[in-house]
């Protein structure tokens, strides 16, 4: 069952944000357009999984639905989402 707002009073989209947001896998820097612009960087760590960062400004609650729509459609595994910093 899903909970209403009032039972989580914090969760709420603020407006316009710097967004952060890794994937496991990689993702070529030619996805961005799709992606609301996003930077996207791949890591290797050791012999670890390769993850993906995606940073940049997300306008709204329906755009960043998109992005992680888009993510979950190529099925790469969301690993975090975090609001960085407001946008400038």
């Amino acid at each position: 069952m899903i909970s209403g707002k009032k039972d989580y009073p914090d969760l709420e989209f603020g407006g316009p944000a710097i967004y952060r947001i890794v994937v496991q896998g990689l993702l070529g820097e030619e996805w961005s357009g799709r992606l609301a612009g996003m930077e996207i960087t791949s890591v290797t760590r050791g012999t670890g999984a390769p993850h993906t960062e995606l940073r940049g400004p997300v306008h709204d609650q329906a755009e960043l639905s998109g992005v992680l729509e888009t993510l979950h459609d190529l099925h790469l595994p969301i690993v975090k989402v975090e609001q960085a910093d407001e946008p400038e």
